[in-house]
């Protein structure tokens, strides 16, 4: 009987990708599969013809020379290098496991004793002040978590015993089913597919091989964290199982706002309020930073809102050389109960300024200034 060709066979085109072929071998093997179809040889037929064509376009290789030669260039045998109905089902395993839950026939994978398992990672949720932010901080935390039994040392067996082959599976893992022409295999219940079951369990961890204790754990702030930042300490988490590795804890830090600056990024804000006199004719302001007090110069004609920028007074980049900047935003307040004399230097200064010359503008403006406090 003359072969079709296998992407018509699988209903793909010859460009669809692996993925593509393989969904497409499963639609067909669901379709076909003789359980579905028990006493239709039509269907048998169709089912090994697809599972044929997935065994060659599967593999990369074997499709580069059955797309140059066609069958020619992978048949070895009738079925294109299957010799009997094990072989054909032999090389699905994967295939079958997604679309009916259980494993093929063949090798047992359990017998091998317990697989070693990853502990769980952890999360710890931690509140820092701004100054151990900015500054960075060395903490001790309290974790609780799983760690290796010390009784048993994490076999969960008692001392003086050890784990014991399974009387059910034999210490396969699985139990084996035959259905047709197809043998298939599941977990053991008994021993979950570990091949082995405990029959005198540790006292202190009851046969789980962990037991819940706190450890005190140093943990290293980094400076310049900010709200949402999470910190990565691998190993760190609960013990893994059967000489499985560790899982990691996750710290996630919120840092409680400074009483003293407004923070965007690592830069930081401080608001300064001034007098209508210093802005109009300029001042030195002191303002205390990170690190000590800063200097600022405002310049004459200063408007309310300007902002004023000292590089590299900010907070440090996390695990970076560089800073941010400290940003003074200046604000112009407006006097309220005025005096009269100021009142009155206030309409002086108004006056001034329509059509007179500057330094009548400056001479009203200084004496303003004395009036209302300026140095």
């Amino acid at each position: 009987m003359e072969q079709r060709d296998y992407y018509e066979v699988l209903g793909v085109e010859r460009t669809a990708s692996a993925e593509e072929i393989k969904k497409a071998y499963r639609k067909m093997a669901l379709k076909y599969h003789p359980d579905h179809n028990p006493g239709d040889a039509e269907a048998e037929a169709r089912f090994k013809e697809a599972a044929e064509a997935y065994e060659v376009l599967r593999d990369s290789e074997r499709r580069a020379r059955y797309d140059q030669f066609g069958h020619e260039g992978v048949n070895g045998s009738p079925f294109g290098g299957f010799t009997s109905n094990e072989d054909i089902f032999a090389h699905f395993g994967d295939i079958f496991g997604d679309i009916f839950g259980f494993g093929m026939g063949g090798a047992a994978r359990g017998g091998r004793g317990p697989r070693p398992e990853a502990g769980a990672d952890l999360r710890y949720d931690l509140k820092i002040s701004f100054e151990q932010a900015a500054r960075g901080a060395e903490l001790t935390l309290n974790i609780p978590r799983q760690v290796t039994c010390e009784e048993c040392g994490g076999s969960g067996a008692a001392k003086g015993s050890k784990r014991e082959t399974c009387p059910q599976c034999k210490g396969t893992g699985q139990i084996r089913h035959s259905q047709g022409f197809f043998q298939f295999a599941t977990t053991c219940p008994k021993c979950n597919g570990e091949g082995s079951i405990i029959s005198h369990p540790c006292p202190r961890c009851k046969g789980k091989g962990l037991v819940r204790k706190s450890q005190d754990l140093a943990v290293s702030i980094p400076a310049g964290v900010d709200t949402g930042t999470r910190l990565r300490l691998r190993g760190e988490g609960e013990s893994g199982l059967h000489g499985g590795p560790a899982g990691d804890l996750y710290v996630f830090l919120t840092v409680e706002p400074s009483k003293k600056f407004r923070r965007s990024g690592q830069d930081l804000i401080v608001s300064r309020d001034i007098t209508f006199p210093q802005a109009a004719l300029g001042i030195k302001i002191t303002i205390e930073g990170l690190d000590g007090p800063l200097e600022v110069k405002i310049p004459k004609g200063t408007q309310s809102g300007t902002t004023f920028r000292i590089p590299d007074q900010g907070l440090t980049y996390v695990r970076q050389k560089r800073r941010g900047d400290m940003l003074v935003e200046v604000r112009v307040v407006t006097p309220t109960n005025l005096t009269s004399r100021q009142e009155e230097l206030l309409r002086e200064f108004d006056e001034a300024g329509e059509g007179k010359t500057m330094s009548k503008v400056k001479k009203a403006a200084k004496k303003l200034g004395k009036v209302m406090g300026m140095d």
